[in-house]
């Protein structure tokens, strides 16, 4: 989710879900340890529960990149071991080091004498020609003498070379029943489901296998019917009952925003799909994606944000 799940993204989010896990946009250690870390770091302080994704190969990089960030009091540090990217690749992180499963056991070793808080792993179910059936079970229970206790297992292999990350995401064929599998044969380990989950029911499906399930495009392209109804397996009530509640509940929050210097497509960008389905969700998208790049003022910023709300706000009271 590189350059989606930014700050702004995850407040918006946040304003749906009181209790869904937020990750962070994968960060790489030595952007951490050199770069501007309150820009890379800096989070809205309603955001918890969230996680930091960083990605890295060298122990002692991601064990100070974890250090600094326990200065921002994320709930979780992840290491991804999941990500296909060519930019992920040339550093040596990601998915390939599915390959390399004792450098990353030395990753997270070295990250959790650091961290004052849980260092997980995300991670396919292989890459390449391994076969996932036994590069699975061996990488868990690498990661588990590592002292890792929490897994997120993306069900899809990651062919490295010949198929595009969007290629990754679509083409390997999922592979539930392994990864149900392996909560079966690490029941003290918490393992959660990734990859190909476009709704709320197909959840639910998966929890009663698995410990937690982790949902990504589609929770971003379709944030009311994922997020919205995410505090419902909790056993409550979500904090809007219609889109457009949670439309008006954004519009102080982005008014902040711009009275700060803020643009209006930083936040509206992540909300295009807030109406997925619902009636004048084109007008919706239609009118933030022409209006909010071009609104110099904060009054014309509003005024773009007001009108794309009376787009879905007239068919609801018709």
């Amino acid at each position: 989710m590189m350059d989606w799940t930014d700050r702004n993204c995850r407040v918006f989010h946040r304003m749906l879900s009181r209790r869904a896990l937020l990750y962070t946009e994968m960060v790489t250690a030595p952007a951490v340890v050199h770069g501007d870390r309150a820009k890379l770091l800096d989070y809205d302080a309603g955001d918890h529960p969230v996680a930091l994704q960083l990605g890295g190969s060298e122990p002692a990089l991601l064990a100070e990149a974890t250090r600094v960030a326990a200065d921002w009091a994320y709930d979780e540090i992840n290491l991804n071991i999941g990500c296909p990217s060519d930019r992920v690749q040339s550093g040596c992180f990601g998915a390939v080091l599915m390959t390399r499963p004792e450098l990353v056991a030395e990753c997270v070793t070295a990250m959790i004498v650091a961290s004052p808080v849980e260092v997980t792993v995300k991670c396919r179910i292989g890459v390449d020609d391994q076969t996932p059936e036994e590069v699975l079970p061996a990488f868990i229970a690498r990661m588990r003498d590592a002292g890792v206790r929490r897994l997120t297992i993306h069900a899809r292999k990651a062919w490295l070379q010949g198929l595009s990350p969007k290629e990754n995401r679509e083409i390997p064929p999922l592979d539930y029943p392994l990864v149900h599998r392996m909560k079966q044969d690490f029941p003290d380990l918490h393992l959660s489901i990734n990859g190909g989950i476009a709704s709320m029911e197909e959840v639910r499906a998966h929890l009663p296998l698995m410990d937690g399930v982790m949902v990504g495009r589609a929770a971003y392209h379709q944030p009311w019917g994922i997020l919205g109804e995410a505090d419902r397996l909790w056993g409550e009530e979500p904090p809007f009952q219609t889109p457009i509640e949670a439309a008006r509940a954004m519009r102080p929050v982005i008014e902040a925003h711009l009275q700060s210097g803020g643009r209006l497509h930083q936040f509206t960008r992540h909300m295009l799909g807030l109406f997925h389905g619902q009636p004048g969700a084109r007008g919706w998208r239609r009118i933030l994606s022409e209006g909010a790049s071009r609104a110099e003022t904060v009054a014309e910023a509003l005024a773009v944000y007001d009108l794309a709300m009376e787009a879905v706000d007239q068919p609801v009271a018709a």
